[in-house]
């Protein structure tokens, strides 16, 4: 994907495309650079990601949860923004309403 000048996607109909199709990650943008996208959780839904080769950035658009990284851990609610350094071991936990995330990956992910 080519990104021109100015490129925009609109997160309420990507989150609605992906959850008719039953995605739960999808990316929107890409530059060597960085990459954009979004993550979807259900309530009460497993986490099963692992550890990232780039650093992250998550921006919770709706719902709640409480996010582990290491041995650390925080509720995270709509409006937060979390950096999560590459390599680290994170998940979201107890996940109470259904999870809508933006993620911004620096480099542009990779898929590890």
């Amino acid at each position: 994907m080519r990104l021109t000048a100015m490129d925009v996607f609109n997160f309420d109909s990507a989150s609605a495309d992906m959850r008719e199709r039953a995605e739960i990650w999808s990316e929107t943008l890409r530059v060597p650079a960085m990459s954009v996208g979004v993550y979807l959780l259900s309530a009460d839904a497993t986490d099963d990601q692992t550890p990232h080769d780039e650093d992250e950035i998550y921006y919770v658009v709706r719902g709640r949860a409480v996010l582990r990284i290491g041995s650390s851990s925080r509720a995270v609610v709509p409006g937060d923004c979390i950096f999560v350094a590459a390599g680290a071991t994170h998940r979201f936990e107890d996940i109470t309403d259904d999870l809508e995330l933006l993620v911004v990956f620096a480099p542009a992910y990779t898929g590890d």
